[in-house]
């Protein structure tokens, strides 16, 4: 009792010192939101065309932007720009680069008033996922305002040059070349597991500069055209039988020294940045999708005297699911604070990736649990073109795409925990 009253005593004593209680701030804080909120509000209502507030229909039913756009409804590309004219593709871009300039509180409130009307996305792209990130923090000011208002527009798709048929998981060892031939360099090698590469605009990149250090040293990140004369793209089908990826070639590539990202030869720094940004991304597939699969089940299953899913064991695994969807979704939300703050990242992108890959993948065995026979069509409009089950088989690819789960793991061990070798 005596604690909680000098304690209380202190509290006050310090709000009057300050001159503005704690309350008061928090309270402008509250009210500058609750007017952000009801403007977003409004703005939405107004703006978000009806068919942008149904679920998203799989992969292939996401917005990319691009030169030549994949339209599967005529209003995507309306809502990319009228989200884009408010800076609302990017909101928490500076404002000069086609962003709005949010901080994390007014982005979330964002999230939450799109989340309340179901909108959709508007613009998904490895541009703002990956490149633009990495542009923000390494890219020159040329650069800046040359490549990243084009992707916050959905202008420019853009395609990530990493892996090759010997440089996967051991990425370092890459072995295509940008010979210095002046104002630019002649790029000659093999990219493979590009995704839309065959359907990108431009390229981020990364090439052998100079082989006479270590493997990780003379390695550079360069941005080119993907019409540029001698790129071929050779798309790879999957066991879903779609082809997201491709077999990428040059052969004599003209790319110009300006639209090098950093140093020559100190590209490795960027990759990996990009990689980690890379890696929350495809965590992000595990959150909770917002068509309730508690309700999916219900529609086939129906309740039980007590109100309840009629399955008790689909039951207990949606919910199980469900609960650690959310949990991962807090953890993610906490450790974004903890980067705003300056703490940085790091390994923690590892075990995103990770469990994030891991309950996607739960998420789609339960939606087979769910669908039931029905989940095994593999085409037809009865079965909306198979979709459940082409979706499950293309899950498969997330424990290998961004980094595998082996070695995200190895990872884990070694920086996160500290185990010996």
């Amino acid at each position: 009792m005596h604690n909680r009253a000098f304690l209380s005593v202190s509290k006050t004593y310090c709000m009057f010192k300050s001159g503005v209680t704690r309350t008061e701030k928090q309270e402008k804080k509250v009210a500058d939101l609750d007017a952000f909120r009801a403007e977003v509000r409004e703005w939405l209502e107004a703006n978000c065309p009806a068919s942008m507030r149904e679920p998203v229909r799989g992969f292939e039913d996401i917005y990319m932007g691009g030169r030549k756009p994949e339209v599967r409804h005529p209003d995507q590309p309306l809502w990319c720009q009228r989200m884009a004219q408010r800076g609302w593709t990017v909101p928490h871009w500076p404002a000069e680069y086609g962003g709005a300039g949010l901080d994390r509180d007014r982005v979330k409130v964002l999230r939450q008033e799109m989340d309340r009307i179901n909108a959709r996305s508007p613009l998904e792209s490895f541009g703002i996922s990956m490149l633009g990130p990495a542009l923000l923090e390494f890219g020159s000011e040329a650069q800046k305002r040359e490549h990243l208002p084009p992707i916050a527009r959905g202008e420019i798709r853009w395609c990530q040059g990493y892996s090759e048929p010997n440089a996967g998981s051991d990425l370092a060892s890459l072995q295509t070349r940008a010979e210095d031939c002046g104002d630019h360099y002649r790029i000659n090698g093999q990219k493979i597991w590009t995704s839309y590469a065959d359907k990108a605009d431009w390229i981020f990149c990364l090439v052998r500069t100079d082989s006479s250090g270590s493997k990780h040293e003379g390695i550079s990140f360069i941005l080119f055209d993907m019409a540029s004369e001698g790129v071929s793209t050779r798309p790879i089908r999957l066991i879903s039988g779609a082809s997201p990826f491709c077999e990428t070639f040059f052969d004599n590539v003209r790319a110009w020294k300006k639209d090098l990202v950093g140093e020559p030869g100190k590209g490795w720094s960027i990759a990996k940045y990009l990689l980690t940004h890379e890696r929350e991304m495809i965590s992000a597939f595990g959150t909770a999708p917002r068509q309730s699969l508690g309700d999916a089940a219900l529609a086939h299953f129906g309740r039980d005297a007590q109100g309840r899913l009629a399955s008790p064991v689909l039951r207990t695994e949606i919910a199980r699911y469900q609960l650690d969807s959310l949990a991962f979704s807090a953890t993610m939300e906490r450790v974004g604070d903890e980067v705003k703050a300056g703490q940085g990242l790091g390994a923690a992108s590892s075990i995103f990736k990770y469990y994030g890959t891991e309950l996607n993948k739960r998420r789609h065995e339960l939606n087979l649990a769910v669908d039931g026979e029905s989940a095994l069509g593999w085409s037809g409009e009865i079965y909306d073109g198979g979709v459940v089950c082409r979706d499950w088989l293309r899950s498969k690819g997330n424990s290998i795409e961004g980094g595998t789960s082996e070695i995200q793991l190895n990872i884990i061990a070694k920086r996160v925990l500290g185990l010996p070798d």
